[in-house]
């Protein structure tokens, strides 16, 4: 079975850090994007990460320059690191992993959402 889990969640005040974790665990063949999203309150769930097998990156305006993804090939990890935080980036931060299991079926894994909120 395939799962994929978040951590690193909390609440920090405007202007500070958080740093989020994403592990795919389980028995696969291999994993290609991995990227995180968003949900805000009252908000369509958006791209804010995205990373590829071979280390291709992109972010979206609203984050650039502030959150930087990084990934682990062997340990089935990304990492978001996030600074600068801002209010309006208060929302449940989403993992989701493209995974070829080992019957060679391909699709989307979405971990439970770990929660960021910024406020002072």
């Amino acid at each position: 079975q395939v799962q994929v889990v978040e951590s690193g969640g909390g609440l920090v005040q405007p202007g500070g850090s958080l740093r989020l974790s994403c592990r795919a665990a389980g028995r696969f063949f291999a994993i290609s994007d991995m990227n995180w999203y968003r949900q805000g309150p009252g908000n369509e769930r958006e791209l804010v990460a995205a990373t590829t097998s071979g280390g291709t990156t992109n972010y979206p305006d609203s984050v650039k320059g502030r959150f930087t993804v990084s990934r682990d090939n062997a340990k089935n990890t990304v990492v978001l690191q996030m600074n600068s935080l801002k209010p309006e980036d208060t929302a449940v931060y989403y993992c989701k992993a493209v995974i070829t299991t080992t019957n060679l079926s391909t699709r989307d894994y979405w971990g439970r959402g770990t929660q960021v909120t910024v406020s002072s």
